[in-house]
């Protein structure tokens, strides 16, 4: 999707993402970015969170619920109680 939109940087230097470019990047309150300084422009780039890359991201191994439940006993059990 090419998405070209002209902002204006503001008081401290910020600069607000128009709603069309945070929907299209799925960038919300709260996300992080990263920038990036490349020859002369500034790169920026929505870094995923937890829950993105657990819902999208690229998986690696499949792991059951009693797998992931019997494995969280056992570190907890290693580590002994907490309260």
């Amino acid at each position: 999707m090419g998405l070209t939109i002209e902002v204006k940087v503001g008081k401290k230097r910020t600069i607000v993402i128009p709603k069309s470019v945070a929907e299209a990047l799925g960038i919300n309150e709260g996300s992080r970015l990263l920038i990036e300084v490349k020859s002369g422009y500034m790169i920026v780039r929505p870094l995923p969170d937890a829950i993105y890359l657990s819902l999208h991201g690229e998986k690696l191994a499949k792991v059951t619920l009693n797998e992931l439940e019997e494995t969280s006993v056992e570190e907890q059990e290693k580590g002994g109680k907490r309260t």
